[in-house]
């Protein structure tokens, strides 16, 4: 049980950095979301861009990532 749960941990912290890696920068700050930023932000299909996706995957990741540390400290 130990030998999965350190593979899961392993995958997970591997997917973690790798969509954190790809997520590009939010550098408009204030200035953006007043001068049209909002647009984006109340979009219809902001969960099918290439943004969503990997906030979607960065989300999972990270749940996976805490779960299977946390089963790992448990069972040691």
């Amino acid at each position: 049980m130990n030998i999965f749960f350190t593979i899961l941990l392993i995958i997970s912290s591997l997917i973690l950095i790798g969509s954190i890696l790809l997520q590009p920068g939010k550098s408009a700050g204030l200035s953006g979301s007043i001068a049209g930023g909002a647009e984006s932000l109340l979009g219809k299909n902001k969960g099918r861009t290439y943004e969503g996706i990997l906030s979607k995957v960065t989300t999972i990741s990270a749940v996976v990532f805490i779960i299977s540390a946390l089963a790992l400290a448990a069972l040691q």
